[in-house]
């Protein structure tokens, strides 16, 4: 994953998410449920590491903002 920089929590209520999962599906539904919850950026696709398991995921929270109904 690449590193958390300041400018990602430059203010109280800003969350950076890392998410590990067996696969794809786990990863995003689980990044879905977030983004129902809160205002997040989310990513479109999972990346993996080479040699080993499972995928990775990164998004953003606000939990300033509740997500539009």
């Amino acid at each position: 994953m690449k590193p958390i920089r300041d400018a990602h929590l430059s203010e109280p209520g800003l969350v950076v998410v890392d998410i590990a999962a067996a696969d794809d599906d786990t990863a995003l539904a689980f990044q879905a449920a977030l983004a129902a919850r809160w205002a997040t950026a989310t990513a479109d696709r999972t990346t993996r590491d080479p040699g080993e398991a499972g995928v990775r995921l990164r998004c953003y929270l606000d939990l300033r903002q509740q997500p539009p109904p």
